[in-house]
């Protein structure tokens, strides 16, 4: 076996998700399991370079997990013609610019989503970096969460007939963060820094639907701001502009409908934090981040709607879990390997800055819809 070093910029990997996901959970997971066999002889050995502004928290990371290189010069990092790579996780409001200075010093891009704070600079960037010539991808981890697999595997065999709709719940209590610390950062309910749920999950809801069950072709959404003061990681309280959940509605090619929920102030009654149920005249699914349960048209009981009697049907015991069928990883590591070989071997590559555009431009609807009390078409986008 012959070693391929392909160093890689990590901005933003101080945040919760750039930390634990991207670096821990993927490049130094990759680099514990002695490199990404690429299957032709060669191992791509990641060699991450962590960048930020807080030096200190930067070294502290570094020292941790014996690795050798960071900077707090974003410009000194993309000239150096040794890094291949330009990885994004910092907070949206910062990414357009420092993603334009990557593609312009000729690096291959991978970023978070959203990709930028309005579909106009997030197609921008698709064009800049389609004209450059580099490689791009945007993260997209849940198609690669194992009740999504699970689900895909159904949809692929036919199981459902045809999918009538798609009802999706997401969400979780976020303490307001006076006698609990919150759980998200204060910058998520600030609309003036890029924060809201909207602008955080309808571009996950965009790949999803697009993927799974078919473009989406109409948006119809109700927001709202429903604790309106909250307090800062300093115990300081502060008004929350941004919406902090959103009601959706969106129709799909094929004619599917697709409703979901979306809510960071809504206390957790389902087995996992976000589920998918998904009924077709042939069967249901109900998919969460790791189970899938199915219930088939010649396994449905027949229920009978009396409300002068106690439910007495089981009616959770009445669904069949769907095996893992095989092993399964993290997601963000999966799509990390798949860019990496994307990168390298050249294979195929679907999930793009153009796709990270889809995902700003259903964001960007569904508020103008909640705002406007109206129904929108989803253009068709293109560069």
């Amino acid at each position: 076996m012959t070693r391929r070093t392909v160093r890689i910029a990590m901005n933003g990997v101080t945040g919760r998700m750039g930390y634990r996901q991207h670096l821990v959970r993927s490049i130094l997971s990759l680099r514990e399991q002695g490199g990404l066999d690429l299957g032709d002889g060669t191992t791509l050995w990641p060699e991450p370079v962590l960048v930020g502004r807080r030096e200190h928290a930067l070294r502290a990371m570094a020292d941790r997990h014996g690795l050798e290189h960071i900077s707090t010069d974003l410009d000194a990092v993309l000239a150096d013609p040794t890094i291949e790579i330009y990885f994004d996780a910092q907070v949206t409001s910062a990414r357009e610019e420092s993603v334009r200075k990557a593609i312009a010093a000729g690096k291959h891009i991978y970023c978070e989503k959203p990709t930028a704070t309005s579909l106009e600079s997030a197609l921008e960037l698709a064009r800049l970096a389609t004209a450059a010539g580099v490689k791009h991808g945007v993260v997209q981890d849940k198609l690669f969460l194992p009740g999504l697999l699970k689900l895909k595997r159904l949809i692929d065999g036919g199981f459902f007939g045809q999918i009538l709709s798609i009802r999706g719940e997401f969400g979780y209590w976020v303490f307001e963060g006076d006698w609990q610390s919150a759980q998200r950062p204060s910058w998520n309910y600030r609309s003036q820094d890029g924060g809201g749920i909207v602008v955080d999950m309808f571009p996950h809801w965009e790949y999803v639907l697009h993927e799974l069950f078919g473009q989406v072709r109409t948006v119809q959404a109700l927001t709202a701001t429903h604790i309106p003061r909250r307090w800062d990681e300093d115990g300081k309280p502060y008004d929350a502009t941004a919406d902090d959940a959103a009601y959706g509605i969106f129709q799909l090619d094929g004619g599917a409908i697709a409703q979901i929920n979306s809510s960071w102030t809504v206390r957790v009654n389902r087995d996992e934090l976000v589920e998918f149920q998904v009924d077709g005249t042939h069967g249901s699914a109900v998919a969460g981040l790791r189970d899938c349960r199915v219930q088939h048209r010649s396994a449905t009981p027949k229920p009978v709607w009396n409300p002068d009697l106690p439910v007495t049907e089981p009616f959770r015991d009445q669904w069949q879990a769907v095996p893992d069928n095989g092993e399964f990883t993290n997601g963000f590591k999966s799509q990390w390997e798949l860019f990496l070989r994307h990168v390298v071997l050249d294979e195929p590559w679907r999930w793009d800055l153009l796709a990270g555009a889809r995902g700003v431009q259903l964001a960007e609807l569904g508020l103008k819809s909640s705002a406007e009390g109206r129904r929108f078409d989803v253009p068709e986008l293109s560069l």
